[in-house]
């Protein structure tokens, strides 16, 4: 069974743009040369932060459903001393 995470460098040559699908797409590839492992492309993170997400607050407890954000705003504002 042929591993779908490694392909040659004439494979990639060849079939560049189907890659590039296939990496906008989240998959990640190690690139060989002569059954060495030359370099590997992946997704850019363009946020920087390899996908993890921070919870921030957690408003569920205040109420199941959360809270409109301008709710959260005017909570914001108040306590900054703007009552924008």
């Amino acid at each position: 069974m042929k591993n779908k995470g490694i392909i040659g460098l004439k494979e990639l040559r060849e079939h560049t743009e189907e890659y590039i699908r296939k990496v906008q797409n989240g998959r990640s590839f190690v690139v060989m040369r002569r059954s060495e492992p030359i370099f590997k492309i992946a997704p850019v993170d363009v946020w920087g932060d390899e996908g993890a997400w921070e919870s921030v607050a957690d408003f569920s407890e205040i109420n199941e459903k959360g809270i409109e954000a301008r709710e959260v705003l005017k909570s914001i504002r108040k306590l900054n001393g703007s009552d924008r």
